[in-house]
């Protein structure tokens, strides 16, 4: 018997993740980024990333035509980062300090960490997308610990 919605979206709210913020900039110098807690690393050799984006995306289609992301790692006291790029629609960049990286991506300030990729290969998946991305650089800072989502709320690590 297949689960229902509810009971798979409480089973795996147990499951803490860490919380990204998926980037890119097209060729007119217009932003584009979603808020995303389906990310993983996949292979170190070749180095590989992914993550899982909704069908429904409407920014999804806007990084999709680069053919390049960044994925912004958010550190705890991102939270207002965080609920700008959940919203559908509308200016997620106001007044947010980001930069356009040598790739052609946005790396938000204060991020973790930032990955920038090409888009390697994108697979269907029931409702959602997997987005495959072949890592061409990365940059880690150190401090702070990580924002998490768990049971549906915001979390933090004690790092």
């Amino acid at each position: 018997m297949t689960p229902d919605e509810t009971a798979f979206r409480d089973a795996l709210g147990r499951f803490a993740s860490g919380i990204t913020v998926i980037t890119s900039v097209d060729d007119a110098g217009r932003p584009a980024g979603f808020a995303c807690q389906s990310f993983a690393s996949l292979s170190l050799d070749p180095p590989l990333v992914l993550f899982c984006v909704a069908r429904t995306s409407t920014s999804w289609p806007k990084l999709a035509a680069t053919g390049r992301f960044a994925v912004n790692v958010l550190a705890a006291d991102q939270r207002d980062v965080c609920r700008a790029f959940a919203v559908s629609g509308g200016d997620k960049f106001a007044g947010l300090a980001w930069t356009r990286s040598p790739h052609g991506t946005a790396h938000l300030d204060g991020a973790l960490a930032t990955v920038d990729c090409t888009v390697a290969d994108v697979h269907e998946a029931g409702d959602h997308l997997i987005v495959v991305g072949s890592v061409r650089e990365l940059d880690a800072r150190d401090g702070g610990g990580p924002l998490l989502y768990y049971r549906g709320r915001y979390a933090a690590a004690d790092v």
